[in-house]
Order: structure tokens, then sequence, then C-alpha cells
């Protein structure tokens, strides 16, 4: 990489948690934040989360330590007499991802999801492409071809964890 080349990062929040919480612990944000700002000097973070109106404590926490939060209205859905918060971001992380597409060098990922391969093949092919890292051991068979790029965020989990 080269020396002054910005990178950014796109994390789907809800697959970011979900992935974690399947693995039974709970990621420290601002640690992973700071992880992803030495590691591989992100310049940029955007976290696509579904926006909650009683969780401002939280975003106001995530935009403290340096996340770019892009809200998308949330449904709730019922499902079988349990109500289910859906707050799809794909389309979202695809569109921000293009609009800053010329502002950065590489990019970093954080999903499993095989929503995101067009995206995916999309900076790979332009050279784009720095790392996915997967919240969870399984991702979709979609980014295998991606293998060498792929971090798994469980291997980090003693200093990323929240204590």
């Amino acid at each position: 990489m080269q020396k002054n080349s910005s990178v950014y990062a796109f994390i789907d929040s809800q697959n970011l948690n979900l992935g974690i919480k399947s693995q039974g612990w709970m990621l420290d944000f601002g640690k992973f934040r700071q992880y992803l700002r030495t590691k591989y000097k992100v310049k940029k973070t955007y976290l696509f989360i579904g926006y909650i109106p009683g969780n401002q404590k939280l975003y106001t926490y995530l935009q403290s330590v340096g996340y770019i939060c892009i809200f998308k209205p949330t449904l709730e859905i019922k499902n079988k007499n349990k109500i289910v918060v859906k707050g799809n971001v794909d389309a979202d992380l695809v569109l921000h991802a293009m609009i800053e597409f010329n502002h950065y060098e590489k990019a970093i990922i954080v999903s499993g999801d095989g929503d995101f391969f067009c995206l995916i093949d999309y900076w790979y092919q332009k050279g784009k492409l720095l790392h996915i890292i997967t919240p969870s051991q399984k991702y979709s068979s979609l980014l295998k071809k991606y293998a060498k790029h792929i971090i798994k965020i469980g291997l980090l989990k003693e200093k990323l964890r929240r204590k």
C-alpha cells in the first residue's frame, strides 16, 4: 500500500452484531475503530445502522469514537408473536461506497454477506479491495474467491471484545 494512500471502511452493523453475538461475545466498538485506524490506517469508517429512536446514547458514542453513522429507517415486522426490527442497509452501503469511490485508494468491508459480492468484485477488479472482515466463521460462499483478503474477526476476540 502506498504511504499516503487513504483507506475507508464500510461496516454492515447488523451483520457485525449478529455474527459476533453468535460466537458468544460483545464487540467494543471503540477498540474496533482504533484497531482499524492503527492496523490499516483507516481514514474514514462508515457504519451503516438501522435507526431506533431510543438508541441515541449509542449513536452519540459511536460518532464520538470516530464512526460516520449512516442511518437507515427501521421496520417492525411481526414474526410468530414476536416483533423483529429490520433495517436493511445493504443498498445504502453500496451506494456510499460508490459515491466515495474516488476518495479512497483501498477499501475494507465488514460483512460476510454475499449481497456485497458485486461491490467486492468491483473493488477487486479496480485494485481497491484491501480486506473483507467477516463477523463470524460462516460467510457467503460467494466470498471464497477472495479468501486471501478475508480476516475472521473471531481471531481478534481478545483484542476487541468488550470487557
